[in-house]
């Protein structure tokens, strides 16, 4: 149970973080925006975790376990942090910087750019870190060595080299999608597709159900992102939905569910990490397969699927 709330709750904060790799693929791959693809899963994402806390809620209620040792694990793990590092409210700085440039809507580059940049600084001035460090964690990771195996497995991570398979991985997905789209390939398979799924609700229904099927196939939430994506841009405008309405679905069933697929690097790592199996820990991952059932419940309803403006969207892949 502890384990599904786990990854219910890094999966919701994945989903709306300015920073995350599918976060940043899911627009791109449907031509929207990042700052209103992250609004628009507002709809989907807060319902989904509202249903998750108040399940978690009512399961602490009613449990009669003992958590002594799940606290005492805590405070040692709160205590192993105050030991290694410096903690200041200056700290937050970076985060105001990502939060002020999304809701100014300024571009993304240049807000990641200034944010890292702060973050460097406050590396050095706060956490006494000499500056070849500080730069060598931006670019390869950082790597803790605080002792306490959770504590180092959870802070060792990051750095810009560590996006360079996802960017791999989307130059392969839409160098292919070209390919598809210039043999006339996208436009049969479209043609067929739009014969069934002749509503918007149905349309919502198929890229769902495309989603989940590459998610299981491949295990990986990017090309559960990007070939969706690529596949019903077209039909999103044929419809005139919004580009985001297809971002957002992309995410509600193709990004949350590839933690609960067990051959999937996801479902392995948090199996791993959290010593519980990809599915015992499955059903109690609520935000994980709460926010697609919204998006179909919208799609059918036309709650929340917003009109197509051209001028907020640009060409699937750029």
């Amino acid at each position: 149970q502890a384990a599904g709330a786990i990854v219910g709750g890094a999966y919701f904060g994945d989903k709306l973080s300015p920073f995350s790799d599918t976060t940043n693929l899911a627009p791109i791959a449907a031509g929207s925006n990042l700052f209103d693809h992250i609004r628009h899963m507002l709809w989907t994402t807060t319902p989904a975790w509202l249903i998750g806390l108040l399940v978690y809620f009512l399961m602490g209620w009613t449990s009669g376990e003992d958590q002594a040792a799940t606290m005492e694990r805590a405070e040692n793990i709160q205590q192993v942090l105050v030991d290694g590092f410096e903690f200041s409210w200056l700290l937050l700085i970076p985060l105001c910087i990502t939060l002020y440039f999304a809701m100014r809507k300024k571009p993304v580059i240049p807000g990641m750019l200034f944010s890292a940049a702060v973050a460097v600084l406050l590396a050095i001035f706060v956490q006494h870190m000499d500056m070849a460090t500080a730069v060598k964690s931006m670019v390869t990771g950082f790597e803790a060595a605080t002792g306490d195996v959770i504590v180092d497995k959870l802070l060792t991570r990051g750095g810009m080299v560590s996006m360079m398979h996802v960017t791999l991985i989307a130059f392969c997905a839409f160098a292919f999608g070209g390919i598809v789209q210039k043999a006339g390939m996208l436009d049969v398979l479209l043609e067929h597709l739009l014969k069934v799924a002749n509503t918007v609700g149905r349309i919502v229904a198929s890229t769902v159900a495309s989603s989940m099927a590459v998610a299981l196939m491949t295990g990986s939430s990017f090309l559960s992102i990007l070939i969706p994506g690529e596949l019903f841009a077209p039909a999103y405008r044929k419809f005139n939905l919004a580009a985001k309405n297809l971002s957002r679905t992309t995410e509600d069933s193709g990004t949350v569910i590839v933690p609960l697929v067990p051959w999937s690097i996801a479902g392995v790592f948090m199996a791993g990490t959290l010593g519980v199996d990809t599915l015992a820990y499955a059903p109690w991952a609520i935000m994980c397969y709460t926010g697609f059932i919204f998006a179909l419940l919208y799609g059918f309803t036309g709650i929340a699927m917003a009109p197509r403006v051209n001028e907020d969207e640009t060409v699937p892949g750029s």
